[in-house]
């Protein structure tokens, strides 16, 4: 049995993805579906990135998803895809909504209106610059809540990501506040993301909100693979358990830990980590040491794969 892991924003970078694209006709499909789903030249973000474009929100999830997708159905297309046994699916933060595609619950073109409009949301979800994101590194989530409430922080755990790696979110005021009191308690370094708002946390429940108007509206449809959701950390292949978990995802913590310990009692041990960086990989060696784990990100990735290597 295999699993598959998506990558989250912070994975792009200029001409992922491309090697496919010039390679295989399915990649070169995918693209050319988003582009005219969105009406948003993605093709040109990625591959030439005209005025940074590729980082900024708004763009950024789709192009990863544009990414992870073309790798994706080139694997689909090129290998017995039924050797690889999939049994579940998870991706981190918009990451779910590609692993939901690749299994099928949603269509490539109802994802890409989807994140089109996540993407717009969360770029705007908040006033520019007066809230934000941090990595705190060397420390765990539970260390870390412990703190908050002895000094009333006024922050949140957006992505438990390791125990070596948390991200909070909140006011930029109040992240700078928390840097001394983390920093005092033992935390190796402190570092702010260069994001647009403060994601996954209570600043983001008037966009969700929104969103979840274009979640409701979107046809769902059954599969057989199981998915771990990010809210929840639990595995289902429940459409409606789904939907319900996708709808609390943009506004609450991503339990990337409490997924990955999901996945190692689910006795899986192959996972193949799809879509443009390695980061998931690095994570999730961070905690457990109970998986083969395998990365798709370039041709020579792919072949490898493709040779049992």
């Amino acid at each position: 049995m295999s699993t598959i892991v998506f990558p989250g924003q912070g994975s792009q970078f200029i001409k992922m993805s491309k090697d496919f694209y010039d390679n295989f006709d399915a990649a070169k499909g995918v693209f050319n579906l988003i582009c005219d789903t969105t009406d948003i030249d993605i093709k040109n973000i990625i591959f030439n990135n005209p005025s940074d474009l590729i980082n900024q929100t708004q763009y950024t999830q789709l192009a990863i998803f544009c990414a992870s997708m073309s790798i994706y159905e080139v694997i689909k297309d090129e290998l017995d895809y039924n050797f690889l046994d999939v049994k579940c699916m998870l991706g981190h933060s918009l990451g779910e909504y590609t692993a939901l595609t690749a299994a099928n619950y949603i269509s490539i073109k109802d994802c890409a209106l989807l994140l089109k409009s996540r993407g717009q949301l969360m770029q705007n979800s908040y006033e520019s610059n007066k809230s934000g994101m941090a990595a705190v590194i060397g420390m765990n989530c539970i260390t870390i809540e412990n703190i908050i409430k002895k000094n009333n922080l006024n922050i949140e755990i957006a992505n438990d990501n390791s125990p070596l790696q948390v991200v909070i979110s909140g006011i930029k005021e109040d992240l700078v506040k928390s840097e001394f009191y983390l920093k005092e308690s033992g935390a190796k370094k402190f570092v702010f993301l260069n994001v647009s708002a403060a994601f996954h946390s209570k600043l983001m429940l008037e966009a969700q909100g929104k969103m979840n108007n274009y979640i409701e509206s979107t046809i769902f449809k059954d599969s057989p693979i199981a998915i771990i959701s990010n809210y929840s950390g639990n595995i289902s292949n429940n459409k409606e358990i789904l939907i319900q978990n996708l709808s609390k995802q943009m506004s609450n913590r991503v339990r990337w830990v409490e997924s990955i310990k999901t996945l190692e009692n689910f006795k899986e041990k192959n996972i193949i980590e799809i879509g443009p960086g390695k980061v998931l990989t690095g994570l999730i060696k961070r905690i457990s040491n109970n998986f083969n784990i395998k990365n798709i990100n370039s041709i020579d990735d792919f072949k490898k794969f493709n040779n049992g290597s």
